[in-house]
């Protein structure tokens, strides 16, 4: 081999060298490159977030949704066997105050059989009304299906609480036996007696903020009225209405969910309503027999 060749073949074996180190080197990320990966990374989480927020809220309002299915099939148990729906509340006279005193035994106390509730039943005097330490262990039990998931509410120690809670009246008033919804004050009624049809009625629907008064008390605590929506600004049928801390404001329905809450009418369907529903709607739906139609665009209403 001349000197040429030689010379030649180092030149090749240097050019060789070089070009593996120059692989080698660029086999790791640069920092410019790793900042950019980072961003693209931080870019999709923040897209896949809401995503995945959006689909836990939809398996929840699902779970609520079942809830209240579980309540109008105790109604309609109820209905069946005692051929009346229960009283929205037990007493000897009203208007209902919201306060612990008296008999005020709630509607839901009434289902707890229906509603694989028995031993809790057994435990419940009702003759000594809902606040007598005889009931104290009974109305303080934490029932599942009466919570909605998608409440951030706090437990109150002692009270079971409960988000559901049945339709008394169609606007602001006491808690009465004139009342003209489906649960009042020592109402005996029959489905047949719901005028309006049982598909047009609300029975139960959602309360944002739970009393804790709890599931036993027949007060605001398990009744409400179509008067206003908790999601909106302002009531919707009685801009009058007694303010909210009055002893005998009951107020309206409302829930954690977004855009409205789930109700329950007297056919057993659940549905969703809208916060933004018509108003006059609202109202129509939460009386038993107000003797007015629905309109066209109404009974076309998605509500």
């Amino acid at each position: 081999m001349n000197k040429n060749t030689r010379h030649h073949s180092t030149l090749l074996f240097d050019s060789e060298q070089t070009s593996l180190k120059a692989r080698q080197l660029r086999r790791a990320f640069t920092l410019v490159e790793l900042l950019v990966v980072i961003a693209i990374i931080g870019i999709l989480v923040g897209l896949l977030l809401p995503a995945v927020q959006a689909a836990r809220e939809a398996a929840r309002r699902g779970q609520c949704l079942n809830n209240l299915s579980q309540l109008i099939l105790a109604v309609h148990n109820h209905e069946f066997s005692y051929e009346r729906l229960p009283s929205g509340v037990i007493d000897t006279a009203g208007p209902i105050r919201n306060e612990a005193i008296g008999q005020h035994v709630s509607w839901l106390v009434q289902l707890l059989p229906y509603m694989e509730q028995t031993q809790t039943f057994k435990g419940f005097n009702q003759t000594l009304g809902a606040y007598a330490d005889e009931n104290k262990r009974a109305r303080s039990q934490r029932i599942p299906f009466l919570l909605c998931p998608s409440s951030a509410a706090p437990p109150v120690p002692n009270i079971g609480l409960t988000h559901y809670v049945g339709c008394h009246h169609d606007s602001e008033s006491p808690i009465d036996a004139n009342n003209n919804g489906v649960f009042f004050l020592n109402s005996r009624l029959r489905l047949a007696e719901v005028e309006d049809g049982t598909s047009s009625t609300i029975f139960i629907g959602e309360a944002l903020h739970p009393d804790a008064l709890g599931w036993a008390s027949g007060t605001r605590a398990s009744l409400r009225n179509t008067g206003s929506f908790d999601l909106m600004p302002v009531p919707i049928a009685n801009p009058l209405a007694t303010p909210a801390n009055s002893i005998l404001f009951v107020g309206g329905f409302g829930s954690s969910h977004s855009g409205g809450a789930n109700f329950a009418f007297g056919d057993g369907s659940v549905r969703f309503l809208s916060s933004n529903i018509d108003p006059v709607l609202y109202v129509k739906l939460g009386s038993r027999a107000d003797g007015q139609m629905l309109d066209l665009d109404e009974r076309n209403s998605p509500w």
